[in-house]
């Protein structure tokens, strides 16, 4: 049974400390010593006993027993004494009993708890501590004024509520007032500083930035730093000294390479010994300053004729000559004259090195003076250099810079040769890739990135027929047939080679081409067990597409790469292609007449770039980056390399003698090359601001060929060539022709000759 309470009465003081929390806060009975919670006590036990105020509670000592409840229930005015700290005590507040929430309060000046005392659902004691004021002297000026403790949660979470999240205390936040569509508009005239515009995540009201954030915001604008007073370019920390130490920081043995002759070094050093005794490096010459005289220049002698005048500030004197040394005196000091000593070592010196060419001598009047000794030696060694060595008058060579170069005949004895424009051929979409002249000079094909063929009628510049063999690829090259008994255009788009059969001849010419196309048809046929057969065919001849073949299409080889160049054999019955993506299988040699291909070459050096056939003789030559390989075909072998030292060859061709040939480059050169001269270009030309990328021959006798480049211009040439081993080739540039235009640095791509007239 608990003790009897004691009719002493305590009044508890609350303070805002640590301490009084403990006291206030802590068991009654666990670990809790009478003589700590004494020295808390302010007032004596005399002032407790005061049974006048109002504020003291009776402790009923019937309902220790029934009291349950923790060390911290203990929130009163009146704390137990010494003898009744082993029970609790119920809280009776001015006769109302516990349930009910009081806020204790101290009398007079005394501190007062901040929370309030209620029982929650359960019954159990429950402490609601006031709001915390945000006014307080604290050092952190970015402290919040309200913090919303939702974390990550979105906020949208709580649209169907009138709250927006919970602050530290637990409280809701209230969603802040949307003002109408008035107050919107006139918030938005009045724009507050400081507005943005936006919205704050967390909050839901108007982000605010400070004068220090819209400054860090208009810096990154700006493509500044954002902090003030970061220098981006800070001064160089010198790391390493550059002072020659004296101590070495190895202490390793020297390496042999130190003290051995270098063999490289020797041979540099020989190189440079016979170049210059060769006289290709010589000998640095310091200019010569002198200044040449300006002749406009006058200068006149204002003491030529000077006469005496008296001392005045605006007359300037001539100046006088320095007074003649003691050297030069018959009677100098004795402190100027040589003694015994000097005298003897001047005279012992060679006479090249003397400093001067006497020795002062004393006497005693001018008429004791005695001649001159050296006189008649050196009138002697003066007249004895004008015979030896006379003084010449050389005359200036005037010549005239003009009769150095080489003399080239008139451009106006040249003629003839394409001069103006005459036909311009329209029809096309995109840009024009290749382009032929027929063998009878009639018509001309075309081809370009639309993917058709048009044959047009040359004079007039009428299309005549018209063929669209694909969609997707350009064609990239179209070539005749050689030979008037017959009327064959091939050209490629892709990977496809097409034979055409223009309806522009006669019936009796059409029926003749027509044969030349199917008579490999019948040769496979009547030969099904050849070898070439049996092998993986490099290519595939079959008839076209039904669209095709009413278009006029009647053979169409499928090869393994994109063919660029086609190039005939005078005969017309083979032709060669050039792919440069192929590989091993890039240049191939096709026979019309039995519908076969071959590929002469395993494996090619370079990347091939074009090929052409000899005019007489069974050369053929192959155009790599770098150089040009003529093969003899009847007996399979490597004739020569021609290297025309262009990095990366366009084009080429062979004069129609065959015994020279023209070589474009994408570097700006043309090249000539006579192929019984050497391997070597003969001439290289440099005509053009951009790359070269067709080169051609006139076929039909004239002495004339031409390039073309991508500066939207063509270059007409000169070109005579003789039989005569002894004489060279006459090269001289006549005409310029400009006019097209320059697509994306594309301008011209392809030109052919006229078989007989001189038009291109």
């Amino acid at each position: 049974m608990a003790p009897p309470a004691s009719n002493k009465k305590r009044k508890a003081i609350t303070k805002d400390s640590v301490e009084a929390d403990k006291v206030v806060l802590s068991d009654g009975t666990d670990g809790l010593e009478p003589g700590f919670l004494d020295s808390v006590l302010s007032q004596s036990e005399d002032e407790a006993s005061d049974g006048s105020e109002s504020d003291t509670a009776n402790l009923d000592g019937d309902d220790i027993d029934g009291f349950e409840g923790s060390g911290d229930d203990l929130m009163s005015e009146e704390v137990p004494s010494d003898a009744d700290s082993g029970g609790h005590v119920p809280l009776k507040v001015n006769g109302s009993s516990e349930s009910e929430p009081k806020l204790l309060e101290a009398s007079g000046d005394e501190l007062q708890p901040n929370h309030l005392v209620t029982q929650d659902a359960n019954g159990n004691t429950r402490y609601v501590y006031r709001d915390i004021d945000p006014v307080y002297d604290s050092d952190d000026s970015d402290a919040p004024e309200t913090t919303n403790t939702i974390g990550n949660i979105p906020l949208s979470f709580y649209d169907s509520y009138p709250h927006i999240g919970y602050d530290i205390n637990g409280k809701k936040i209230a969603r802040p007032a949307k003002g109408e569509a008035l107050d919107a508009l006139l918030d938005s005239i009045d724009i507050p500083k400081g507005w943005t515009g936006l919205t704050d995540p967390n909050t839901g009201k108007p982000l605010e930035l400070s004068e220090q954030e819209l400054d860090v915001l208009k810096r990154i604008q700006m493509n500044e730093i954002p902090e003030e007073g970061f220098d981006p370019f800070p001064a160089t920390i010198e790391y390493f000294s550059g002072k020659t130490e004296t101590m070495p920081l190895s202490a390793a043995p020297e390496p042999k390479r130190r003290f051995i002759p270098s063999k490289h070094e020797a041979k540099r050093v020989m190189k440079i010994v016979r170049a210059i005794r060769e006289g290709r490096i010589l000998p640095y010459k310091p200019p010569l300053e002198e200044e040449e005289e300006d002749l406009d220049i006058k200068r006149y002698d204002i003491w030529a004729n000077e006469a005496p005048r008296p001392d005045h500030p605006m007359n300037v004197p001539a100046p006088k000559l320095p007074p003649p040394g003691y050297e030069e005196s018959y009677h100098p000091p004795p402190e100027y004259l040589p003694d015994p000593k000097e005298k003897r070592l001047w005279e012992e010196a060679d006479e090249a090195d003397r400093d001067r060419d006497y020795l002062p001598s004393d006497h005693k009047s001018l008429r004791k003076v005695p001649g001159y000794d050296g006189f008649i030696k050196e009138k002697f060694e003066r007249c004895l250099d004008l015979y030896l060595a006379p003084r010449i008058r050389r005359s200036k060579l005037n010549i005239d810079p003009e009769s150095l170069l080489p003399k080239l005949p008139n451009p106006d004895e040249l003629r003839p040769f394409p001069t103006t424009c005459a036909t311009i051929f329209r029809g096309h979409e995109g840009r024009v890739r290749s382009l032929a002249v027929d063998p009878s000079g009639v018509w001309l094909a075309s081809g370009g990135d639309d993917g058709t063929i048009r044959v047009w009628e040359l004079l007039t510049g009428r299309q005549l027929c018209y063929v669209k063999v694909s969609s997707d690829e350009a064609v990239n090259i179209v070539r005749w047939r050689p030979g008037t008994d017959a009327v064959i255009l091939s050209a490629a788009a892709g990977e496809d080679l097409y034979f055409i059969i223009p309806a522009i001849a006669s019936p009796e010419l059409e029926t003749r081409s027509r044969s030349l196309l199917d008579a490999g048809f019948g040769y496979a046929t009547s030969n099904p067990s050849s070898d070439s057969t049996k092998k993986t065919s490099a290519a595939q001849w079959t008839r076209p597409a039904a669209h095709l073949l009413e278009s006029d299409v009647l053979l169409q080889t499928r090869l393994r790469s994109t063919v660029k160049v086609i190039s005939w054999h005078r005969r017309g019955d083979y032709l060669a292609t050039v792919s440069p993506s192929g590989q091993s299988s890039a240049v191939a040699i096709h026979t019309l007449s039995k519908h076969l291909t071959q590929q002469p070459f395993r494996r090619l050096k370079g990347i091939p770039q074009s090929a052409q056939f000899h005019p007489a003789k069974p050369i053929f030559f192959v155009a790599t980056q770098r150089t040009i390989r003529s093969y003899d075909l009847s007996r399979q072998e490597l004739l020569k390399i021609i290297q025309p030292g262009a990095r990366w060859i366009s084009s080429f061709d062979v004069h129609p003698l065959g015994d020279n040939i023209i070589v474009g480059s994408y570097d700006k050169r043309l090249l000539w090359h006579d192929l019984d001269l050497s391997v070597r270009p003969y001439k290289t030309l440099r005509y053009h601001k951009k790359a070269i990328r067709q080169v051609r021959f006139h076929k039909g006798g004239l002495p004339l060929f031409a390039d073309a480049s991508d500066d939207g211009s063509l270059q007409v040439f000169h070109g005579k060539v003789v039989g005569d081993m002894m004489e060279n080739a006459t090269i001289v540039p006549v005409k310029v022709l400009k006019g097209h235009k320059v697509v994306k640095d594309l301008g011209v791509l392809d030109l052919d000759w006229h078989p007989r007239e001189p038009w291109m």
